[in-house]
Protein backbone atom coordinates (compact mmCIF):
# COMPACT_ATOMS: atom_id res chain seq x y z
CA UNK A 1 0.00 0.00 0.00
CA UNK A 2 1.52 3.58 -1.07
CA UNK A 3 -0.08 5.66 1.51
CA UNK A 4 1.48 8.89 -0.12
CA UNK A 5 -1.26 11.70 -0.29
CA UNK A 6 -1.59 14.43 -3.33
CA UNK A 7 -0.50 17.63 -2.25
CA UNK A 8 -2.78 20.55 -3.05
CA UNK A 9 -1.89 23.96 -2.43
CA UNK A 10 -3.90 27.22 -2.59
CA UNK A 11 -3.85 30.93 -0.85
CA UNK A 12 -7.19 30.16 0.14
CA UNK A 13 -10.65 27.69 -0.67
CA UNK A 14 -10.47 28.14 -4.11
CA UNK A 15 -8.65 24.91 -5.11
CA UNK A 16 -11.18 23.17 -3.73
CA UNK A 17 -12.56 23.21 -7.51
CA UNK A 18 -9.71 20.81 -8.34
CA UNK A 19 -10.05 19.19 -5.41
CA UNK A 20 -13.79 17.75 -6.42
CA UNK A 21 -13.13 16.62 -9.87
CA UNK A 22 -9.62 14.85 -8.48
CA UNK A 23 -11.49 12.51 -6.08
CA UNK A 24 -14.18 11.88 -8.81
CA UNK A 25 -11.52 9.92 -10.83
CA UNK A 26 -9.01 9.16 -7.84
CA UNK A 27 -11.77 8.62 -5.15
CA UNK A 28 -9.09 6.14 -3.27
CA UNK A 29 -6.37 9.15 -2.74
CA UNK A 30 -5.32 10.43 0.54
CA UNK A 31 -5.42 14.38 -0.03
CA UNK A 32 -3.54 17.00 2.08
CA UNK A 33 -4.58 20.30 0.94
CA UNK A 34 -2.95 23.77 2.64
CA UNK A 35 -4.08 26.98 2.60
CA UNK A 36 -1.79 30.02 2.80
CA UNK A 37 -4.20 31.83 5.20
CA UNK A 38 -1.67 33.67 6.42
CA UNK A 39 -0.66 35.07 3.04
CA UNK A 40 -4.30 35.28 1.77
CA UNK A 41 -5.21 36.67 -0.77
CA UNK A 42 -3.04 35.90 -3.54
CA UNK A 43 -4.16 38.27 -6.41
CA UNK A 44 -3.36 41.83 -4.83
CA UNK A 45 -0.24 40.93 -3.93
CA UNK A 46 3.12 42.02 -6.17
CA UNK A 47 5.04 39.07 -8.48
CA UNK A 48 7.70 39.39 -6.21
CA UNK A 49 6.09 38.62 -3.01
CA UNK A 50 4.60 35.30 -4.60
CA UNK A 51 7.62 34.28 -6.42
CA UNK A 52 9.64 34.38 -3.21
CA UNK A 53 6.81 32.97 -0.79
CA UNK A 54 4.76 30.15 -2.40
CA UNK A 55 8.39 27.76 -3.13
CA UNK A 56 9.94 28.43 -0.22
CA UNK A 57 5.87 27.03 1.93
CA UNK A 58 5.50 24.25 -1.05
CA UNK A 59 9.57 23.37 0.50
CA UNK A 60 7.72 23.35 4.14
CA UNK A 61 4.63 21.35 2.81
CA UNK A 62 6.59 18.62 0.87
CA UNK A 63 9.28 17.40 3.71
CA UNK A 64 6.24 17.40 6.30
CA UNK A 65 3.91 15.54 3.97
CA UNK A 66 5.97 13.55 2.10
CA UNK A 67 3.27 13.84 -1.72
CA UNK A 68 3.54 11.70 -4.22
CA UNK A 69 2.62 14.92 -6.12
CA UNK A 70 2.01 18.19 -6.24
CA UNK A 71 -1.36 20.74 -7.28
CA UNK A 72 -0.65 24.62 -7.08
CA UNK A 73 -4.59 25.08 -7.30
CA UNK A 74 -4.02 28.71 -7.85
CA UNK A 75 -3.79 30.51 -11.24
CA UNK A 76 -2.34 33.23 -9.25
CA UNK A 77 0.83 31.12 -8.13
CA UNK A 78 0.83 29.01 -10.70
CA UNK A 79 1.56 31.73 -13.88
CA UNK A 80 3.90 33.57 -11.47
CA UNK A 81 5.81 30.73 -9.65
CA UNK A 82 5.30 27.50 -11.24
CA UNK A 83 8.74 27.63 -12.86
CA UNK A 84 10.63 27.90 -9.67
CA UNK A 85 8.51 25.54 -8.00
CA UNK A 86 9.44 22.96 -9.88
CA UNK A 87 13.04 23.27 -10.46
CA UNK A 88 12.65 22.99 -6.50
CA UNK A 89 11.51 19.57 -5.70
CA UNK A 90 11.78 16.45 -6.95
CA UNK A 91 8.63 15.36 -7.67
CA UNK A 92 5.96 15.75 -10.42
CA UNK A 93 4.04 19.66 -9.68
CA UNK A 94 1.16 20.20 -11.55
CA UNK A 95 0.08 23.78 -11.94
CA UNK A 96 -3.32 25.76 -13.05
CA UNK A 97 -3.65 28.12 -16.06
CA UNK A 98 -6.34 29.89 -17.30
CA UNK A 99 -8.83 27.62 -19.62
CA UNK A 100 -7.92 30.07 -22.68
CA UNK A 101 -7.89 27.31 -25.34
CA UNK A 102 -11.08 25.56 -24.68
CA UNK A 103 -13.08 28.80 -24.22
CA UNK A 104 -11.82 29.67 -27.57
CA UNK A 105 -13.06 26.59 -29.18
CA UNK A 106 -16.83 26.79 -27.77
CA UNK A 107 -17.09 30.71 -28.55
CA UNK A 108 -19.46 31.31 -31.30
CA UNK A 109 -19.53 35.25 -31.15
CA UNK A 110 -15.41 35.00 -31.01
CA UNK A 111 -15.44 37.21 -27.84
CA UNK A 112 -14.04 35.50 -24.52
CA UNK A 113 -13.82 36.92 -21.18
CA UNK A 114 -11.02 35.87 -18.64
CA UNK A 115 -12.37 36.35 -15.04
CA UNK A 116 -9.33 36.35 -12.52
CA UNK A 117 -7.70 38.01 -9.98
CA UNK A 118 -5.58 41.14 -10.46
CA UNK A 119 -1.82 39.39 -10.17
CA UNK A 120 -3.85 37.00 -12.53
CA UNK A 121 -5.05 38.81 -16.08
CA UNK A 122 -1.98 41.17 -15.88
CA UNK A 123 0.74 38.08 -16.44
CA UNK A 124 2.28 37.80 -19.83
CA UNK A 125 1.43 33.97 -19.51
CA UNK A 126 -2.15 35.14 -20.27
CA UNK A 127 -1.02 37.26 -23.13
CA UNK A 128 0.75 34.16 -24.81
CA UNK A 129 -2.50 31.70 -24.11
CA UNK A 130 -4.62 34.24 -26.13
CA UNK A 131 -2.51 35.07 -29.27
CA UNK A 132 -1.72 31.13 -29.14
CA UNK A 133 -5.13 29.94 -28.80
CA UNK A 134 -7.63 32.60 -29.05
CA UNK A 135 -5.84 34.83 -31.94
CA UNK A 136 -8.85 35.43 -33.58
CA UNK A 137 -10.84 35.99 -30.76
CA UNK A 138 -11.43 39.24 -28.46
CA UNK A 139 -10.25 38.26 -25.34
CA UNK A 140 -11.40 40.87 -22.23
CA UNK A 141 -10.03 40.76 -18.76
CA UNK A 142 -11.02 41.95 -15.40
CA UNK A 143 -9.71 41.34 -11.90
CA UNK A 144 -11.23 40.75 -9.03
CA UNK A 145 -10.27 40.43 -5.66
CA UNK A 146 -13.84 41.21 -4.03
CA UNK A 147 -14.76 37.67 -5.70
CA UNK A 148 -12.37 35.24 -3.86
CA UNK A 149 -13.58 36.82 -0.49
CA UNK A 150 -17.28 36.15 -1.24
CA UNK A 151 -16.36 32.41 -2.28
CA UNK A 152 -14.38 32.20 0.74
CA UNK A 153 -17.44 33.78 2.52
CA UNK A 154 -19.56 30.93 0.89
CA UNK A 155 -17.77 27.80 1.73
CA UNK A 156 -17.23 29.57 5.45
CA UNK A 157 -21.13 29.48 6.03
CA UNK A 158 -21.98 33.52 5.19
CA UNK A 159 -24.55 34.35 2.87
CA UNK A 160 -23.50 35.96 -0.41
CA UNK A 161 -25.67 38.24 -2.30
CA UNK A 162 -26.45 37.34 -6.00
CA UNK A 163 -26.13 41.00 -6.52
CA UNK A 164 -22.45 41.62 -4.97
CA UNK A 165 -21.42 38.56 -7.47
CA UNK A 166 -23.46 40.31 -10.24
CA UNK A 167 -21.63 43.71 -9.91
CA UNK A 168 -18.36 42.40 -9.69
CA UNK A 169 -18.94 40.52 -13.03
CA UNK A 170 -20.46 43.32 -14.53
CA UNK A 171 -16.93 45.02 -14.55
CA UNK A 172 -16.28 42.34 -17.68
CA UNK A 173 -19.66 42.39 -19.09
CA UNK A 174 -19.99 46.00 -18.92
CA UNK A 175 -16.42 46.64 -21.14
CA UNK A 176 -16.65 47.88 -24.32
CA UNK A 177 -17.56 44.53 -26.31
CA UNK A 178 -18.56 42.73 -23.67
CA UNK A 179 -22.19 42.22 -24.42
CA UNK A 180 -20.89 40.06 -26.99
CA UNK A 181 -19.06 37.42 -24.43
CA UNK A 182 -20.81 33.88 -24.96
CA UNK A 183 -17.76 32.13 -22.80
CA UNK A 184 -15.81 33.46 -19.78
CA UNK A 185 -13.28 31.65 -18.34
CA UNK A 186 -12.97 31.85 -14.84
CA UNK A 187 -9.04 32.18 -14.47
CA UNK A 188 -9.24 31.78 -10.47
CA UNK A 189 -9.85 28.78 -9.06
CA UNK A 190 -12.33 30.09 -6.05
CA UNK A 191 -14.34 31.51 -8.75
CA UNK A 192 -16.24 28.27 -9.79
CA UNK A 193 -17.49 27.98 -5.83
CA UNK A 194 -19.97 30.59 -7.09
CA UNK A 195 -21.17 28.73 -9.77
CA UNK A 196 -24.75 29.36 -9.51
CA UNK A 197 -24.24 33.05 -8.66
CA UNK A 198 -22.51 33.56 -12.02
CA UNK A 199 -25.26 31.82 -13.86
CA UNK A 200 -27.75 33.59 -12.83
CA UNK A 201 -26.19 36.85 -13.21
CA UNK A 202 -25.34 36.01 -16.52
CA UNK A 203 -27.85 32.90 -17.47
CA UNK A 204 -26.68 33.10 -21.20
CA UNK A 205 -23.31 32.61 -21.01
CA UNK A 206 -20.98 29.54 -20.39
CA UNK A 207 -18.12 29.41 -17.71
CA UNK A 208 -15.38 27.24 -18.15
CA UNK A 209 -12.21 26.48 -15.88
CA UNK A 210 -9.50 24.04 -15.55
CA UNK A 211 -10.67 21.99 -12.84
CA UNK A 212 -11.34 18.78 -14.84
CA UNK A 213 -8.54 18.99 -17.00
CA UNK A 214 -5.76 18.95 -14.02
CA UNK A 215 -7.48 16.27 -12.71
CA UNK A 216 -7.47 14.01 -16.10
CA UNK A 217 -3.62 15.25 -15.58
CA UNK A 218 -3.26 13.77 -12.35
CA UNK A 219 -4.71 10.86 -12.77
CA UNK A 220 -2.63 10.41 -16.13
CA UNK A 221 0.65 11.17 -13.97
CA UNK A 222 -0.12 8.77 -11.25
CA UNK A 223 -1.38 5.87 -13.42
CA UNK A 224 -0.94 2.57 -12.21
CA UNK A 225 0.41 3.42 -8.77
CA UNK A 226 -0.80 2.11 -5.45
CA UNK A 227 -3.92 3.59 -3.60
CA UNK A 228 -4.84 2.69 -0.06
CA UNK A 229 -7.50 0.43 0.28
CA UNK A 230 -11.04 1.73 1.28
CA UNK A 231 -9.08 5.56 0.90
CA UNK A 232 -7.26 7.90 3.70
CA UNK A 233 -8.13 10.64 5.76
CA UNK A 234 -7.55 13.79 4.45
CA UNK A 235 -5.68 16.58 6.16
CA UNK A 236 -6.62 20.25 6.09
CA UNK A 237 -3.53 22.53 6.16
CA UNK A 238 -3.18 26.52 6.96
CA UNK A 239 -0.55 28.56 7.24
CA UNK A 240 -2.74 30.92 9.60
CA UNK A 241 -5.46 28.80 12.03
CA UNK A 242 -8.03 31.17 13.35
CA UNK A 243 -11.78 31.93 13.74
CA UNK A 244 -12.83 31.82 9.83
CA UNK A 245 -10.52 29.02 9.12
CA UNK A 246 -11.42 27.15 11.84
CA UNK A 247 -15.37 27.77 10.30
CA UNK A 248 -13.95 26.42 6.78
CA UNK A 249 -13.04 23.38 8.41
CA UNK A 250 -16.31 22.71 9.76
CA UNK A 251 -17.95 23.45 6.57
CA UNK A 252 -15.54 20.85 4.87
CA UNK A 253 -15.58 18.07 7.78
CA UNK A 254 -18.72 15.51 6.21
CA UNK A 255 -16.26 15.61 2.47
CA UNK A 256 -14.04 13.76 4.74
CA UNK A 257 -11.52 16.73 6.28
CA UNK A 258 -11.85 15.80 9.94
CA UNK A 259 -9.14 18.14 11.16
CA UNK A 260 -7.87 21.74 10.48
CA UNK A 261 -4.07 21.95 11.47
CA UNK A 262 -1.47 24.80 11.44
CA UNK A 263 1.69 24.63 9.49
Amino acid sequence: MDARPILFFDSGVGGLSVVGPTRALLPRAPIVYAADSAGFPYGIKSEGEIAARVPALLGRLVERYRPRLVVIACNTASTIALPAVRAALDLPVVGTVPAIKPAAAMSVTRTIGVLGTEATVRQPYVDDLAARFAADCRVLRHGSARLVALAEAKLGGEPVSADAVAAELAGLTGQPGGAEIDVVVNACTHFPLLAQELAAAAPTVRFVDGGPGIARRIAALTEGQDWPQGGAPHRLVFTHLGARERAIAAGLAAQGFDTAEAL
